[in-house]
Formats: C-alpha cells, sequence, structure tokens
C-alpha cells in the first residue's frame, strides 16, 4: 500500500510539508493556528499500529511541532491528541490555544464553524511554519 492522505484531511488543510516521519498540515481554520502531523506509512490509523522506533518519531515531531508553535503564537497552551473519530487515517492535532479564543477552555474540536484562512494570510502562515519546522513544503 502506497501513503495517501485521507480526503477529508487534503480538503481541510494546508500541506507545510514533510518532517522524516508525518507530513505537516495547517488546518483551515484561522480562529486556531492548529497543525495536523500524518505519518506517511499506509494503513495505519491507531497509535499502536506505528512500530516502536517510529512511534518515538512521530512524539518527536508532535513535541517539535507544538514548541515552535508555541514560540511563533506566544499561545497559553498546546493541545495535542489523536482523536480519529471523523478520519480513521491516523494524524495528530496540534492546537494553540489562547484564553479568550473561540473554545476556551473547552476542545476546539466541534466548536463551531471553521474561519478560513484568506489566502495570503493561509500562504503567510505556511511560509512561517515551513521556515520554522525546516521543511521545504515539497510535499
Amino acid at each position: 500500500m502506497i501513503f495517501a492522505l485521507d480526503p477529508r484531511l487534503e480538503a481541510d488543510t494546508f500541506v507545510v510539508g514533510d518532517l522524516r516521519l508525518c507530513r505537516v498540515l495547517l488546518m483551515n481554520d484561522c480562529r486556531f493556528p492548529w497543525l495536523i502531523l500524518v505519518p506517511r506509512r499506509a494503513g495505519l490509523s491507531e497509535l499502536h499500529d506505528l512500530p516502536a522506533q517510529e512511534l518515538g518519531a512521530l512524539t518527536g515531531e508532535a513535541v517539535l511541532a507544538g514548541k515552535k508553535l508555541k514560540g511563533l503564537t506566544g499561545a497559553r497552551k498546546i493541545n495535542t491528541g489523536a482523536l480519529g473519530n471523523m478520519v480513521a487515517q491516523l494524524h495528530v492535532h496540534v492546537v494553540a490555544r489562547f484564553e479568550g479564543d473561540d473554545a476556551w477552555p473547552g476542545p476546539v474540536w466541534g466548536h463551531g464553524a471553521a474561519a478560513p484562512y484568506a489566502p495570503a494570510a493561509a500562504a503567510e502562515r505556511v511560509a512561517t511554519l515551513r521556515a520554522a519546522l525546516a521543511v521545504d513544503g515539497a510535499a
């Protein structure tokens, strides 16, 4: 099997680029700086589907994404989670949170309608994230 991004993730995000294991995506919702990391392996739906060394790599990449996102945004808190209830493909959410954001203090998942980025704002955010994560965006 060949890795392919779930159509829903593809429709709801912008590609930032590829880390060693994961494709990094930016959720198209400007209310929350929100990254999604998807291991580039076919047929995965659960964390325990990854071999141990790749589970460690996923954790490391999620930590890196959280640190960079917090540094870029000045977020009060980074929420990290792998839910998979709507999209079965294994993916990890890394969300910058701020007191007073649209969902604070609750979870962002399912909270209101997404507010899509304006094209220029999306391009700027993706470029900033590519530089911070040292990815080339050639995904």
